[in-house]
């Protein structure tokens, strides 16, 4: 393991955070906010960090350099937590937070597009400080890795492991030969649905600046707000229709969009994981109806149509935006939310949770025992759609799924342990393992995360970054013979 060369590459991620910092600067001199020169500061010392972290640790053997498959895990694992850190500088500086603890909190919520916050008055808040707070998501989104792919190779360093490492999804999909053309071509995909996004939302009455916030956040499915009471703000059936369909988008794999984008829109119906999302998704919108509709909680069918179909879409996809407060629905739409928290987006989304891919494998792997009971002579193959899934897929498959439910039982204990009640202590680390953001309990959509201790955050931070980089990435560095020659 190269620790300097490790250093010298998370040197370039930290660099390129200070530079995303002068845009939300840019927003503070126009609004003329208290958060501009705290956004300075904290653009100067974490471009000069990571200045310093580029240039120290530089080495002549790295030129042509390439990374290894251990050091690409280590890059992504460790860049993501360094990126929480300075990420929270301007929180620090602007005094939005008190301490340390919940600046990190509030700054790797963003970065892993989680939307957990502990901001209990979001609106008092400078906008140039939310608008970096909303920013933090769309960069987290595709990735600060995936990003980082399209300049690594003018360095002289090779990034497929990165890649590997960083994109979520059972099977990481490389759309073209060369992995830097693969980043640019999904950035790109990625910043086209943003331009429609908050275009559209101008259309529907928002400001400049709310727009791009609400549209970060969406693309992102991450969920930070500019207001206390989230989208519920605006009261419009046309934004929460247009949020509502690019959280879709934004949970459906991104491979898919390019391909569509390309001239071949069949290749959504023809893909089995897009089908069963869609399905889950008109699925559960229709249970959810029924039942709001049967319990008196909307006067008419539009209405239950508009808020059930926006919170099945924020929650499924893990973007976690409220229209509604779903805690006052009855317990069966409680408890399909909770298992759209499980499920997640498509595998190659920015969307969390367990991803619905991993969820259709595993029900034909059980189904597949099944079959072999009856029938043991039978030779049969798991397949996705025509094409049979390699055994090592689905070994890998299992295995997070595994690590998954151990890893979120084990936190949220630990959340437990420190004085929270178990629905709210296990909701939490749903919430945070699956980058979703609200819960149930006291970390309900009308609720936030400021109650916790200190502790209780810290292993909630923890959670994010282990559903944001699908468990392996941060796993292996506790493993001993990842550290052996």
């Amino acid at each position: 393991m190269r620790w300097q060369f490790v250093l010298h590459i998370i040197g370039v991620l930290v660099a390129c955070i200070g530079l995303t910092m002068l845009w939300p600067l840019a927003w503070g001199v126009y609004y003329g906010d208290a958060g501009t020169l705290p956004m300075l500061w904290a653009a100067l010392v974490t471009v000069c960090a990571g200045a310093l972290m580029f240039f120290g640790f530089r080495s002549s053997d790295d030129r042509r350099a390439v990374i290894s498959h251990r050091e690409g895990m280590a890059i992504v694992a460790l860049g993501w937590f360094v990126a929480g850190v300075f990420g929270g500088l301007p929180f620090l500086f602007s005094g939005t937070f008190p301490g340390l603890v919940d600046c990190v909190f509030e700054s790797l919520s963003g970065f892993t597009t989680t939307g957990a916050s502990v901001l209990s008055d979001i609106e008092a808040v400078p906008r140039s400080i939310l608008f970096w707070r909303s920013l933090t998501h769309w960069l987290g989104g595709m990735g600060i890795i995936v990003l980082s792919l399209a300049i690594l190779p003018f360095l002289g360093v090779g990034g497929m492991q990165l890649y590997k490492a960083e994109v979520p999804g059972p099977v990481p999909d490389k759309l073209k030969p060369r992995i830097k053309d693969t980043a640019m071509v999904l950035w790109k995909v990625y910043l086209l649905f943003s331009v429609m996004e908050t275009v559209l939302l101008l259309f529907g009455g928002m400001d400049l600046f709310d727009a791009l916030c609400h549209t970060f956040g969406t693309m992102a499915t991450g969920g930070f707000s500019t207001k206390n009471t989230s989208v519920a703000y605006f009261d419009s059936a046309y934004i929460d229709y247009v949020i509502t369909i690019f959280m879709l988008i934004a949970g459906v794999n991104f491979s898919l969009h390019y391909m569509c984008i390309k001239g071949n829109p069949k290749v959504l119906l023809k893909d089995p994981e897009f089908r069963a999302f869609a399905g889950l998704f008109a699925g559960f919108v229709l249970v959810l109806t029924i039942y709001v509709l049967l319990n008196s909680n909307y006067d008419n069918p539009a209405d239950a149509v508009r808020y059930t179909s926006f919170q099945v879409a924020s929650i499924l996809t893990t973007t976690g935006y409220a229209t509604a407060d779903y805690e006052l629905w009855p317990g069966v739409c409680q408890a399909v939310l909770l298992f759209c928290m499980f499920v997640g987006g498509c595998a190659g989304s920015t969307g969390g949770g367990m991803k619905v891919m991993r969820i259709m494998l595993i029900m034909k792997q059980s189904y597949q025992e099944l079959f072999r009971l009856i029938h043991p002579r039978a030779i049969s193959h798991v397949k996705m759609g025509k094409r049979p899934v390699p055994e090592d897929v689905i070994s890998g498959v299992w295995g997070f799924f595994v690590l998954w439910l151990a890893l979120f039982v084990f936190c949220a204990f630990i959340v437990a342990a420190t004085g929270s009640d178990v629905v709210s202590s296990f909701a939490a680390a749903l919430a945070c393992i699956g980058n979703i953001g609200p819960g149930i309990g006291t970390v309900g959509p009308t609720e936030n995360y400021a109650h916790f201790n200190d502790v209780a955050k810290w292993m909630l931070t923890f959670c994010m970054v282990l559903g944001r980089l699908e468990i392996y990435t941060v796993v292996i560095l506790f493993v001993p013979e990842f550290w052996r020659k």
